[in-house]
């Protein structure tokens, strides 16, 4: 045998890590962190167990690099639907909208891959387990600062809890999350995101002279 096509034949495969990446996360998001195997992986992802380390680390290390994938390509949206809304209800409204679509788009595995993900993950991942409570509060963070700046801008009532706000309607997305994963239809989740819509609190009425 030749030297060059012992060369050759030593060679790790050459593969796309865009695309392997892609096919860790949908594996993550299908199957949670946890009953995700590495066997599984490599067969997904096409390279062999020594390559996917070589190129992403191991599980969790490749886990936290798919979060951020997810969120960088759209998994994470609070802010950008929150944005140019002219009241803070409408800017929540949005996101509950929005997250009925997102959440049983068929292109995807349904719900949302950083909520499906937390609910399987044990103590001994402590780290995943921090990354994705971080990715939950950010949201919640987000979704708080705008309903503060509708206390400011006199369209939330000023008697209102900005943090009990955010938390209820951050509870609301992660429990749509779960019902797209159960099978609940999209018209199903606008009807829970309309139903918790009438938990806003309302403005005072104007005191008559």
């Amino acid at each position: 045998m030749e030297k060059s096509e012992a060369r050759a034949r030593g060679r790790p495969r050459s593969f796309d890590r865009e695309v392997a990446l892609d096919a860790a996360m949908r594996l993550f998001w299908e199957h949670g962190y946890e009953a995700t195997s590495l066997a599984q992986l490599t067969a997904a992802m096409g390279v062999s167990a020594p390559s996917l380390y070589a190129a992403f680390g191991d599980k969790e290390a490749l886990f936290l690099q798919v979060v951020d994938r997810y969120i960088a390509h759209g998994g994470d949206q609070t802010q950008a639907l929150m944005g140019d809304a002219k009241t803070a209800r409408e800017a929540v409204a949005r996101v509950l909208a929005e997250a009925a679509i997102r959440l049983t788009d068929p292109r995807y595995p349904r719900g949302c891959m950083v909520v499906l993900s937390a609910v399987s993950v044990s103590e001994e991942a402590a780290r995943v387990q921090s990354e994705l409570a971080r990715c939950r509060s950010s949201w919640e963070g987000e979704m708080k600062k705008r309903i503060e700046r509708g206390i400011l801008e006199g369209d939330v009532p000023s008697t209102a809890n900005p943090v009990a706000l955010a938390s209820f309607y951050t509870a609301v997305l992660q429990g749509m999350s779960l019902h797209a994963k159960d099978g609940a239809s999209r018209e199903r989740l606008k009807e829970v995101g309309e139903a918790a819509l009438m938990a806003w609190p309302p403005k005072p009425r104007a005191k008559r002279r």
